[in-house]
């Protein structure tokens, strides 16, 4: 299981565009046949960040993840332009 959080900072300006990002990526990450888990946060008490909680079943569900179409379109093309700062934090299962 390959399991991480992505901690991403946008200006408030774009809370509204970066939800309507989301949305779609959040629906279409959770069909990948390799996606265990994919839910994406706005933090509570910091109105400009986002964290993503993401679990794969394995490093191949990952890189297929990051190779569909809509993670060029909306994490690529959308998210990455939008960012200030991104922080990744990889995950082990304690069972």
């Amino acid at each position: 299981m390959v399991s991480f959080i992505v901690r991403m900072t946008f200006a408030a300006d774009d809370r509204e565009e970066i939800a309507g990002l989301l949305r779609p990526l959040t629906l279409a990450s959770r069909q990948e046949p390799g996606c265990v888990n994919y839910v994406a946060h706005f933090v509570e008490g910091e109105p400009c960040t986002v964290l993503i909680y993401e679990q794969y079943k394995d490093e191949a569900a990952l890189e297929h993840h990051r190779n569909t179409p809509h993670f060029q379109q909306y994490v690529t093309g959308g998210l990455y332009h939008k960012m200030g700062g991104r922080q990744l934090e990889n995950l082990t299962a304690v069972c």
